[in-house]
């Protein structure tokens, strides 16, 4: 590493020699970095984790192009009067279509769904029941006919030998009553008292335009307002939003969080910062054998220049991080969004290091030059060594798929290298600039109080109370579990609660959350329908698939496919007039009686938009589409993943494979790679951080003493976790090879010190080098606290298992690691 530094000293002496020339092109190049970084925004779609060639996310994107995948905006009116709400209804419709955008200069919705035209259906429901369903109203027909003529017979005796066949029967009117429902169902989307109305409008812009859904929801609510909602019901209330609008509300719940944390976070570490340096400052001038002519206030008033000197280049290096970011990935995702606290927390502790150990070099008497380029050989080793195994540590992240470790690494890796550039060569030149001007005080003289020398107590108790808890967590480690309510982890909005529990009461069946399978020809989507039912009906231990449908399978694609439909609906015609039950009074065979009126083929254009909606393109025409429904909820992950599963790769007949689309398939495969991954990416941040062990100390023991604390402290941290119950997730696993990577700075700082000093030094070791990693580990430790406040619960428990692997591993550091360091060299195992 010193060879590096050595490469650098041309660059280090021109920010002696001419500190503000250095100091123009790095605030030059952070100011055009800076117009690019605020390009960045951030995605919160969960498919942006995704590689952006997964099969699932390349099927979800075709759905997407084909049917469109914008989300409707739902209004709910309620008012116990059905006639008040058809009013307000048809009073809205029409101004709510005439609502004019001038930015986009458009429409602000394209259409609105409302009254349903049922008649033409009514008369025409058989010609969309599939060939199986028509075979079982035959079959039920010949059946009741059959027990008719059974009943009619007078010397017919029932023995209740048939009770089978009933239920089987029974059966059979209930699957018709259901599919009826389906094909006829309420003329208005209304509950069943019809005391709530739901109308759906369609965007013509995109959900992910903030500042059109802003301007389209402001708009909305003084549209509302003007048409005075009470002045049709007294008792009116009316609503509006739906996913479209908790989309607006999540969005701005992360912006927010990001800068709550941010303004959290940094002011947090700006104050600790300034405290810190000023009692360190203070000290070595009161300690000083100089003439000390300044006092106490014009300290107090120099307080913000170490959070200049440090802070100037640390903001220097996030610009130009983020900027490369917008260059190479354009966007952020949730849990990138928030790297920018974090990296203020992790690369202000490079910044602490340097400054500190120049005080204290400064103050033994050394000019300017001399301590800059002392501090440079010396503590900008042990810098370098930590940042590079940090920044690998992290960058190993980019290999994963799962692009919440691979963007995470990415960021945080430049991050960092880019920091420890800052802090290196950037930041001389300020204190060349503010020693010019006489702002840094110091006290000619000063010298080191000399710590007593005498061996750390009470190492082996320490040593081996740490290993028996290690012993204990690594026994109960089976207590560690995974969080899969997904749920759990989404920030919770009570009013689009409160809208959801308005608006399912208008809901036409239980079906929801549908996965789509797109398929090239009709014999395709038969054949798609035919596996997937197979999959549906097999014996499974955890069924995931309710129901699965086409619109091949009940309009006719050919002409000889509809003359044969319009055959068997004949033969329910001639079953229907059977004289044992023409005059039986039945809803069920009334329905049915309407329904088989069909005499010739229907078209696609008579078919009302309620029903081909779901399988007609944005062009109009039909797509080859199979729907899939769950059986299961798919807020629990592990049955989302078993869904994804069964619909997430579909192979036909031939061989050729077919993928579901739908948010919820993405998210499972989200989930499930970032489940698998974990444990290699983990696993190869403990290789690299221990490869740059041997690599800095040249010696196995060395390494081995340097990481011990690393792994203690993280099995600490998974004890907090079981004694507290808390559980890993998707967002706080992205921060475990992190801590891994940032938790072994503190041990390569002690260690490489304590190696420089020599044997007996590590009470000398702690007084000095143990205060500057506990300020890093500190500033770092802030820098991720500002997510525990936040509103969003996978955001927060990052936060929170960040703070307290990382305080954990500083634990250990200042605890564990001189311990064992004393016990070693208590049995003379040491070597320098």
């Amino acid at each position: 590493m010193n060879k590096i530094l050595v490469l650098f000293k041309p660059l280090l002496r021109l920010n002696i020699s001419h500190p503000f020339l250095v100091l123009f092109v790095s605030a030059g190049l952070a100011v055009i970095a800076a117009f690019y970084a605020t390009k960045l925004n951030i995605d919160t779609d969960i498919a942006s984790l995704l590689p952006k060639d997964h099969p699932n996310v390349l099927a979800l994107e075709e759905l997407q192009e084909t049917v469109g995948g914008e989300t409707e905006m739902q209004v709910a009116i309620n008012s116990p009067s059905f006639e008040a709400n058809k009013a307000f209804a048809e009073a809205l419709i029409p101004r709510t279509l005439e609502l004019f955008y001038e930015r986009n200069q458009d429409y602000f919705f394209s259409s609105a769904e409302y009254k349903k035209d049922t008649e033409t259906i009514k008369d025409n429901a058989l010609f969309l029941a599939t060939d199986e369903e028509l075979d079982e109203i035959i079959i039920w027909l010949e059946d009741e006919i059959y027990n008719a003529k059974q009943e009619a017979n007078p010397f017919y005796v029932d023995f209740g030998f048939d009770e089978e066949e009933e239920d089987d029967g029974v059966d059979k009117v209930e699957q018709f009553r259901d599919n009826y429902e389906i094909l006829v169902p309420s003329e208005y989307p209304v509950n069943d008292d019809s005391t709530v109305m739901v109308l759906k409008f369609f965007p013509t812009g995109s959900k992910s335009d903030l500042q059109y859904l802003d301007d389209l929801f402001s708009e909305y609510e003084a549209l509302i307002a003007s048409l005075d909602p009470t002045s049709f019901h007294p008792e009116m209330e009316v609503s509006y939003g739906g996913r479209l609008k908790r989309h607006v509300e999540q969005l701005t719940s992360v912006l927010n969080d990001v800068v709550g944390s941010f303004a959290s976070g940094i002011s947090s570490v700006i104050l600790l910062v300034m405290f810190y340096f000023f009692i360190k400052k203070y000290l070595h001038y009161r300690r000083g054998t100089g003439d000390g002519v300044h006092g106490v206030w014009s300290h107090v008033i120099r307080m913000p220049i170490p959070v200049l000197i440090i802070g100037v280049p640390l903001l220097f290096s996030l610009m130009w991080t983020f900027a490369i970011t917008y260059f190479y990935l354009g966007i952020l995702n949730t849990m990138t969004s928030v790297l920018f606290v974090i990296l203020f927390g992790l690369g202000i502790d490079y910044g602490l290091h340097f400054y500190a150990r120049y005080i204290e070099h400064r103050s033994n008497g050394l000019t300017v030059e001399e301590a800059i380029e002392k501090t440079n050989s010396k503590t900008g080793e042990a810098i370098l060594v930590s940042a590079f195994t940090t920044a690998c540590a992290l960058y190993v992240l980019m290999f994963a798929q799962f692009r919440g470790f691979s963007e995470f690494g990415f960021i945080s890796g430049t991050g960092i290298m880019l920091a420890l550039f800052s802090m290196l060569y950037v930041l001389p030149s300020l204190l060349v600039i503010f020693e010019r001007y006489n702002l840094i005080l110091f006290n000619a003289g000063y010298e080191e109080k000399k710590v007593e020398s005498h061996r750390y107590p009470f190492a082996r108790t320490i040593v081996v109370f740490g290993l028996l808890i290690s012993a204990i967590v690594i026994g109960f480690s089976n207590q560690l579990s995974f969080e899969y309510e997904t749920a759990k982890l989404e920030p919770v909005f009570p009013e689009y609660l409160e809208f959801r529990r308005i608006a399912r009461q208008v809901e036409d069946s239980d079906k929801r959350n549908p996965a789509y399978v797109i398929a090239d020809t009709d014999t395709e989507v038969n054949d798609l329908v035919s596996v997937l039912r197979g999959k549906m009906d097999s014996d499974t231990t955890s069924p995931t698939i309710l129901s699965v449908e086409s619109l091949q399978e009940r309009f006719p694609s050919t002409a000889e496919e509809g003359e044969a439909k319009l055959g068997k609906i004949a033969q329910v015609r001639e079953l229907l007039q059977d004289p044992m039950i023409v005059n039986r009074e039945d809803e069920d065979l009334e329905n049915l009686r309407r329904a088989a009126q069909s005499t010739e083929p229907l078209t696609i254009d008579q078919i009302p938009d309620y029903l081909k909606s779901r399988f007609v393109t944005k062009d109009g025409e039909v797509g080859r589409f199979v729907i899939v429904y769950p059986s299961v909820g798919l807020s629990d992950g592990r049955l989302s993943i078993a869904f994804k599963n069964d619909v997430g790769t579909v192979e036909i007949p031939g061989g050729k494979t077919y993928y579901g689309a739908s948010t919820s398939i993405v998210a499972a495969s989200m989930l499930d790679l970032m489940r698998t991954e974990s444990p290699y990416m983990v696993a190869a941040t403990f290789i690299i951080v221990y490869l740059f062990m041997i690599f800095t100390f040249r010696s196995f023991r060395w390494s081995i003493i340097a990481m011990l604390p690393l792994i203690v402290g993280l099995l600490w941290l998974f004890g907090i976790m079981i004694i507290f119950g808390l559980k890993f997730n998707f967002y706080n696993l992205v921060v475990l090879p992190a801590i891994l990577g940032i938790g072994e700075d503190s041990g390569v700082h002690l260690a490489h010190r304590y190696r420089e000093e020599g044997a007996n030094s590590m009470w000398a070791v702690l007084s000095s080098t143990g205060q500057h990693i506990t300020m890093g580990s500190l500033t770092t430790m802030l820098g991720f606290a500002g997510l525990i406040f936040t509103a969003h619960p996978g955001l927060k428990s990052l936060g929170i298992m960040a703070v307290i692997g990382i305080g954990m591993t500083l634990l250990t550091s200042i605890t564990f690691l001189p311990a064992l360091i004393q016990w070693l060299e208590d049995r003379n195992w040491i070597r320098y």
